[in-house]
């Protein structure tokens, strides 16, 4: 990452990190298709209902992750190699006590916060069983995404690709088993995720377990350090807090949508499949934007930084945007697979032409985004998305979308908010890194900015 060509190497970063993405995606699609076609709507509803909620409510843990990733790449520029391995000690813990909270969490709030998401009443009971069952699988969710974030750091997106692979095939296999077979519906998908989460997770623990002293991680040496953990959690919480103020915005849109009725809920539910895969298009560059610039700028190379911004920004837009189109190009093939009741199917298509076919935009905030939190600005970012996309959202809801009361007229808020998240955060990012280059020039840049005694440097 620190030297040589940048664009060949983004890509090959990206590319597994991205197939792994939206492979799981895939998989959990193959809930929403499975009990869509052998179980009901309504159970179809249930399960696509849950995924703002557990977006919120893992939201934060996923911010670690990413805090994970900038702190240990950091100090594998700066040439850290203890302060590596106690990064890479310490998440890993960090993510098993984490996994054990989301369990109680979700065992408390999945029912009154469903009800209040206003969860249609033929819907509710099958949902607040599947997101019970589904926060069980927590703790090994969370060790595979740490432990993702801890060999990512160093260049490795390709054996988190593998693990996901075995446990997704894994996952399949138990749904069509638990909900054709044994009838089990929504709790079959449910038992089914969580299973394939323990694989996933025992396949990465395995591969930390044989790196090399400075990235190795075993349950038996396992152990908490302050000043990693405090780094952690400096660029983590911010982006964890973005993540979740997203997630509770969408709630918000989520109830809005509920008061169509299941049928809108199962096909808006549907269209989202193909949105989560547009997205962890852009999340690839973001992560590639996050690793390299977090490596070459605890090197001390400003100029690099800039490079690895232009490529992942070019690739991000591109990819995303020719899969959008091809998405809504087949969408009424692509909806057979998850539906058969033509008001499901329009409410899918119709928000795959209003939302999706703009999916792109998002780029322009994402990838920014992340390559802000690598050069160290992780509350920065938050802000700009809170303000952007939330607050905005939230108005619209109550002001616009009251008074039209149509789907279209809710879902257009997507990609104008979007378009409006990114062109604030392309001014920051751009002030900032005028900032940055004016302190190199003056001997207070990456190399010297923020130092102590002993050379380190401090994340903002």
């Amino acid at each position: 990452m620190l030297h040589g060509s940048l664009w060949d190497k983004i890509i090959l970063f990206a590319l597994p990190f991205m197939a792994s993405s939206v492979l799981q995606q895939l998989f959990n699609a193959t809930d929403t298709a499975v009990v869509g076609r052998f179980a009901s709507s309504q159970a179809m509803a249930a399960v696509g209902s849950n995924a703002s909620v557990i977006a919120l409510i893992i939201g934060l843990f996923t911010g670690m992750a990413m805090g994970t990733n900038v702190v240990v790449a950091r100090r594998i520029g700066q040439g850290r190699d203890q302060d590596i391995h106690d990064a890479a000690v310490t998440s890993m813990a960090l993510a098993i006590l984490g996994g054990f909270f989301l369990i109680i969490v979700g065992a408390v709030v999945s029912r009154p916060l469903l009800i209040l998401m206003g969860t249609p009443d033929d819907v509710l009971e099958q949902a607040v069983l599947y997101l019970r069952l589904f926060m069980l699988g927590m703790p090994f969710n969370m060790v595979y995404n740490f432990g993702s974030a801890v060999l990512r750091s160093k260049g490795d997106s390709r054996r988190p690709l593998y693990a996901l692979m075995v446990s997704g095939i894994f996952n399949v296999a138990l749904n069509l088993l638990f909900v054709i077979v044994f009838r089990w519906g929504v709790a079959g998908v449910a038992i089914a995720t969580g299973l394939a989460n323990v694989v996933s997770a025992t396949i990465i623990l395995i591969l930390l377990s044989r790196e090399e002293e400075r990235f190795r991680v075993t349950l038996r040496g396992l152990y908490i350090r302050k000043t990693p953990l405090l780094d952690i959690l400096r660029i983590g919480i911010p982006a964890g807090l973005q993540g979740m103020v997203f997630s509770f915005s969408n709630i918000i849109l989520q109830s809005a949508i509920n008061s169509f009725g299941s049928a809108a809920v199962a096909g808006s539910a549907a269209a989202q499949n193909f949105e989560f895969i547009s997205y962890f298009i852009i999340n690839s560059f973001t992560q590639a934007a996050v690793t390299f610039t977090s490596q070459n700028y605890g090197a001390g190379d400003l100029k690099r930084c800039r490079e690895v911004f232009k490529w992942a920004i070019l690739f991000g837009t591109g990819i995303s945007m020719c899969a959008d189109v091809a998405f809504v190009l087949c969408r009424y093939q692509l909806i057979g697979f998850f539906a058969t009741d033509p008001e499901v199917i329009h409410y899918a298509v119709t928000r795959m032409t209003t939302v999706l076919l703009f999916g792109w935009i998002a780029n322009s905030y994402e990838v920014v985004g992340g390559a802000l939190r690598g050069l160290g600005y992780s509350m920065l970012p938050t802000i700009l998305a809170i303000i952007g996309s939330c607050l905005f959202r939230i108005a619209w809801v109550f002001t616009l979308f009251r008074q039209t009361g149509t789907f279209e007229s809710l879902i257009i808020v997507y990609p104008v908010t979007w378009a409006l998240t990114g062109t604030m955060m392309v001014t920051a990012y751009l002030i900032v890194r005028r900032r940055l280059a004016r302190q190199n020039v003056t001997g207070s840049g990456p190399a010297g900015k923020g130092n102590g005694s002993d050379g380190r440097q401090t994340e903002q």
